[in-house]
């Protein structure tokens, strides 16, 4: 009895050793190919980081040259430049396939400063610009968290960037 218990359990850990053996546990799911059935403004946004501050294209439409959140019909790209005592940050906030600019929104930024303090700051429409401006007045060397909202016709679009300073 003591020899068939013993065996049970040799022949036990041995099939556990060959399914764990067996199983992949570093699966990777492919969506390249999936299609976006989905366009809705709830869906989680896509980020393309843009490297430095050169003018690019992509499969978006024209960078400007900063950090890209496409989130349902929205184009939000953002550029933070530093300045002598300020950092002024602009807001392209476009819609559409054609990317057109969104002039009728209310913009906020919410940048949490490198310290963790928050501040509050209305983007406001510079028309020959075709963007959203506004300028930080703090110089403070670190990284800076930027979320920003906007309110487009009670339609709400959010994008999270950061810059460093």
């Amino acid at each position: 009895m003591k020899k068939l218990k013993s065996n049970f359990i040799i022949i036990g850990s041995v099939g556990l050793l060959f399914l764990g053996a067996c199983s992949n546990s570093n699966q990777t799911v492919n969506t390249e190919n999936s299609p976006v059935s989905s366009t809705s403004s709830a869906k989680a946004p896509s980020v393309i980081p843009s490297p430095g501050a050169k003018k690019t294209n992509s499969p978006h439409g024209e960078s400007k040259g900063g950090q890209v959140v496409e989130t349902g019909t929205y184009h939000l790209e953002f550029l933070a430049e530093k300045e002598a005592n300020t950092t002024h940050m602009d807001l392209y906030l476009q819609t559409g396939d054609n990317h057109e600019a969104v002039p009728n929104a209310k913009v906020i930024a919410q940048v949490q400063l490198p310290d963790g303090k928050q501040k509050s700051i209305p983007l406001t429409y510079d028309v020959s610009g075709k963007h959203y401006a506004a300028t930080l007045s703090e110089n403070t060397s670190g990284q800076y968290q930027v979320k920003i909202t906007a309110d487009v016709k009670g339609e709400k679009v959010n994008g999270r960037f950061n810059f460093n300073r």
